[in-house]
């Protein structure tokens, strides 16, 4: 009865308040317009999750508390750098499988002990429009679907890297990075290495600009997995991200819309296997109006039963539902359904979020799933946010719930 009440609560909010997925928005690092003075670099965050999986006869919940420490150093003559420690711990009991715990009776919330060196890079920028940062970094590239730091995660996922960008006088841009290694969010500390982190000899490379009002990207991402080899794929694909206004007079205000459009094919690359093609695809409209965000989108992950697209590598959280039921693409393939609406009144950020999951090969009825939060940034430094998710299983699978209560502080 619970279900169905959080179920018909959840479609009466959407019916009242509109349409918009929650994507990561993050971008590349901007290249520095002026020499950064030193800084130290300090957050933490507490956190309590809390999993109701009905494939488990237990509940898993989880208080953990992350801190990050770390200095930058004042930039000369174009070179600085950062050296970053981090540091996870749980609070209380352990009714919770962190991956490394070995309390598989539980549900899974993978923010395990951990301490680690996050971020350990050296940067050089002779100009405003060119910028090399080789070391351990945070890598993101364009909406994080294919690379992402999986920042969510108290534990978040950083590369061995080098990162080279350039920005052309015309407006081409530029982005090459070659990576070494991955550490995951599961922690350095994992005794399982192959969970823990991948050895890789990946190249990435991404052409930008501009075109109409918005930018057409380019990319090819070359990923060799030295420590799972047959995972090794590449991607090929085009992206185009828009935004502008409709015509306004002055006794309306001013109406904005938002377009997002994007083809990828995957195909085998290095030791890959044989298995491995299939084809992505994305489409999502909005409209932005007084602080409203309203959007409405389709993503196809596609698949043939035997193999269907993956993105190990990306911020997987943001995408396909909060519930994580689709951190690996079954082989299937997966259709992404999704409307929701956002609004930001003040230092409050509020989301809500509709799926529904359809396989691209099959018919199968994966489930559908609402998502909601509420974020208040309550003081300088401080942010503070309760999130829900209620995934309802449809053909296959179980029910799961979830909901997190969080406060961070970033110095």
């Amino acid at each position: 009865m619970a279900m169905k009440t959080r179920h018909t609560l959840c479609m009466l909010l959407l019916a009242g308040g509109g349409l918009a997925s929650h994507r990561a928005q993050a971008q590349a690092a901007p290249l520095p317009a002026k020499p950064a003075p030193a800084k130290l670099l300090f957050d933490t965050r507490l956190r309590w999750e809390e999993v109701d999986d009905d494939f488990f006869a237990r509940r898993a919940d989880a208080a953990t508390l992350r801190l990050r420490l770390g200095y930058r150093t004042a930039q000369r003559s174009g070179w600085s750098g950062v050296v970053e420690f981090e540091g996870t711990t749980h609070l209380g009991g352990e009714r919770y499988n962190s991956s490394d715990n070995g309390r598989t009776a539980y549900p899974a919330i993978s923010d395990p002990d951990n301490a680690e060196i996050n971020q350990a890079y050296l940067d050089y920028a002779p100009s405003s429009a060119s910028h090399l940062r080789l070391g351990r970094q945070r890598l993101q590239y364009d909406n994080q679907r294919f690379i992402g730091n999986s920042g969510w995660r108290q534990n978040e996922q950083t590369f061995d890297a080098l990162d080279a960008q350039h920005r052309f006088a015309n407006g081409l841009s530029l982005r090459y990075s070659w990576l070494g290694r991955v550490q995951r969010v599961f922690g350095a500390d994992n005794g399982n290495a192959n969970l823990a982190r991948w050895q890789l000899d990946a190249h990435l490379l991404s052409v930008a600009h501009a075109l109409g009002p918005g930018t057409l990207t380019g990319y090819g991402y070359f990923i060799e997995n030295r420590s799972l080899p047959l995972t090794s794929h590449r991607d090929l694909g085009l992206r185009y991200v828009a935004a502008g206004n409709f015509p306004a007079n002055n006794d309306v205000a001013a109406l904005g819309w938002t377009l997002a459009a994007e083809l990828a094919h995957q195909g085998r690359y290095a030791h890959g296997s044989s298995v491995i093609g299939a084809r992505y695809s994305l489409l999502e409209a909005g409209l932005v109006w007084r602080g409203n965000s309203l959007k409405i989108g389709r993503e196809v992950l596609g698949g043939d039963g035997s193999y269907a697209f993956q993105t190990p590598l990306a911020t997987l959280h943001a995408f396909n539902g909060w519930d994580d039921r689709f951190l690996t693409t079954p082989a299937n393939g997966l259709q992404d359904r999704s409307i929701g609406w956002s609004y930001k009144r003040g230092k409050v950020t509020t989301n809500l979020v509709w799926h529904e999951f359809r396989s691209d090969h099959a018919r199968i009825d994966y489930g559908n799933e609402c998502d909601a939060s509420v974020s208040w940034a309550f003081a300088p430094h401080w942010n503070g946010m309760l999130k829900l998710a209620q995934f309802r299983a449809g053909n296959v699978g179980a029910d799961v719930g979830k909901r997190w209560l969080s406060v961070e502080y970033t110095y």
